[in-house]
């Protein structure tokens, strides 16, 4: 079956369709940088312009980043605060008329890594961080989903969340090195490792694929590894989640 996946990120929201039988893009990215501010209205206006795009017509993954509880959104995260307690599946399917299931973006990329990537097969607590505008996390017990598992939400010293003090955005902002911006990554792995003890951990999101350069830095008993679907994997989860949907109805 081919379905249209939608990764929602704090700088750009991407689309592609996928074989959801094979987890493989059929078409090439489709992306628009998110709107400022980060509103209801001007992000699902963008996210139906992507489904316009591609001229689709069936059901719609979206991969959201903050936690998504029966598509309703639980905490802002990065996002405007008008988005606390919209339906966001609601919204969108008003937007393009079509039926939409939404979920927390590191739960989409978690999936399709724990399905068609170097996950697959895993056994354990396993443990998906996506390092973007944000730090994301999914987790899985023996292969099954455990969602909204927000790591990067934990208080540090000054910051309200340690997102704000070691994501890929807070690299950028101050414009550290691989080897400095490491170093605080793996501050926040230890506190990973020390709340929930996971099996593995493997890494998505942009600065997944920059995995080499800050690697020496990554000082955890627990093994690290890069995946494989890198910054796809948030499309290619979100479409399979449409279809997860379906069976479950």
């Amino acid at each position: 079956m081919i379905l249209l996946g939608i990764d929602v990120g704090g700088s750009g929201i991407k689309g592609a369709l996928v074989d959801s039988e094979t987890g493989e893009m059929i078409s090439e990215r489709f992306r628009i940088p998110t709107p400022t501010p980060r509103t209801p209205d001007a992000m699902a206006d963008v996210i139906a312009e992507i489904v316009a795009h591609f001229d689709y017509k069936g059901k719609v993954g979206c991969g959201f980043p903050t936690i998504i509880k029966n598509g309703v959104c639980k905490a802002t995260g990065n996002l405007d605060p008008s988005w606390l307690g919209v339906n966001v599946e609601e919204l969108l399917e008003k937007k393009t008329g079509l039926d939409f299931t939404v979920i927390n973006d590191a739960d989409a990329a978690g999936y399709a890594t724990m399905n068609y990537g170097i996950g697959k097969g895993e056994k354990g607590l396993v443990v998906m961080i996506t390092i973007g505008t944000g730090l994301g996390s999914g987790a899985f017990l023996d292969g099954r989903l455990i969602p909204n598992f927000e790591l990067g939400q934990i208080p540090y010293k000054k910051y309200s969340k340690i997102e704000l003090w070691a994501a890929g955005s807070a690299k950028e902002k101050e414009k550290l090195s691989y080897k400095k911006w490491g170093k605080r990554f793996n501050k926040f792995l230890e506190y990973v490792e020390l709340i929930i003890s996971p099996d593995l951990i493997i890494l998505g999101g942009g600065a997944s694929k920059d995995f080499e350069q800050f690697k020496s830095q990554i000082k955890i008993e627990t093994k690290v590894i890069a995946a494989e679907l890198q910054n796809h994997a948030g499309i290619i989860g979100a479409a399979v989640a449409s279809q997860y949907k379906a069976k479950k109805a």
